[in-house]
C-alpha cells in the first residue's frame, strides 16, 4: 500500500482535513467578532471549539493508529465513537442560544461554500479504488453520488451571495445533500466486513479505519453535516 498513489491520497485527506477546519474556525471567530457577546466570552468559546477538535483528531487518531478503530471483532464499537460522539455534540451546540447569536452573523454563502471539499474527497475516495484499497460502490463510478453536492454548493454559495435563492430552496438543497452524505455513510458501513456487510465485492472498506484515513468518517463526514446543519439553523433564524 506504499504507492506513490496511497501515499498522495494519505497526504491529501490530511491537507483537506487542516485546510478545511481551519476555514471552519475562521467562519467561526469571524461570526463570533460580529457578535454581541462579550470579548472574554468570544475567546473561551473559540478557545474551547479548537480545543475540543484537537482533541477529538488526537482520539481518532489514537484509535485508529491502535488498531482499535479496525477491529471488526468488536463491532459495532469500533465505529460507534467514531459516528455517535460527533453527531450528537453537533446536535447539543445548533440548539443552544448562544450557537444563535453567533450564526447569524456569518455569511450564509460562506457557510455552503465550504461544502466544496467533498469533490477532492470523492477524487482521493475513486484513487483509493484505483488502488483497489475500496470497493467500487463507495466511488462516484459506483453508488456514491455525493461529489453533486460538492459541486452543486458553489452554484449555491453563488446564488446566495446574489441574493437569487429563496430560503426553501437553501433548505432542500441542505436536505438533499444530507441524503447523498447518508447514502454514501450506510454504503460504507455496509461494505465493512462486519455482521452487517451486504456489499460482499471486495476489497470491504477497512481502509477508512487506518490513519490518516480515518480523519475521513472522524472529521471530515461530521464536517459535511455539521455544516448543513449550521446552514439549516441560520436559514430559521434570519427574518
Amino acid at each position: 500500500m506504499d504507492s506513490p498513489m496511497y501515499i498522495l491520497t494519505q497526504i491529501g485527506f490530511g491537507l483537506i482535513t487542516v485546510v478545511f477546519i481551519y476555514l471552519f474556525l475562521a467562519e467561526l471567530k469571524k461570526g463570533l467578532a460580529k457578535s454581541t457577546i462579550e470579548i472574554s466570552k468570544q475567546d473561551k468559546i473559540f478557545n474551547r471549539s479548537l480545543l475540543g477538535i484537537l482533541l477529538w483528531t488526537v482520539f481518532i487518531s489514537a484509535w485508529s493508529m491502535t488498531g482499535m478503530m479496525g477491529n471488526f471483532s468488536i463491532f459495532p464499537f469500533n465505529v460507534l465513537p467514531v459516528i455517535a460522539i460527533p453527531l450528537i455534540t453537533i446536535l447539543v451546540i445548533i440548539f443552544s442560544k448562544t450557537f444563535g447569536e453567533i450564526i447569524i452573523h456569518v455569511l450564509p454563502q460562506n457557510i455552503i461554500r465550504l461544502q466544496t471539499f467533498r469533490i477532492l474527497v470523492e477524487v482521493l475516495l475513486w484513487a483509493l479504488f484505483i488502488k483497489n484499497l475500496v470497493p467500487i460502490q463507495m466511488t462516484f463510478e459506483g453508488l456514491n453520488f455525493d461529489v453533486l453536492s460538492g459541486i452543486s454548493a458553489m452554484l449555491i454559495a453563488y446564488l446566495v451571495s446574489k441574493q437569487s435563492i429563496s430560503k426553501r430552496t437553501i433548505l432542500i438543497w441542505n436536505i438533499l445533500c444530507l441524503g447523498l452524505l447518508v447514502n454514501i455513510v450506510v454504503i460504507a458501513i455496509l461494505s465493512m466486513p462486519s455482521p452487517l456487510r451486504y456489499f460482499m465485492n471486495e476489497p470491504s472498506n477497512t481502509i477508512v479505519t487506518q490513519f490518516p484515513i480515518s480523519l475521513l468518517p472522524g472529521l471530515l463526514v461530521p464536517l459535511a453535516y455539521t455544516l448543513h446543519f449550521f446552514s439549516m439553523r441560520q436559514q430559521a433564524l434570519i427574518k
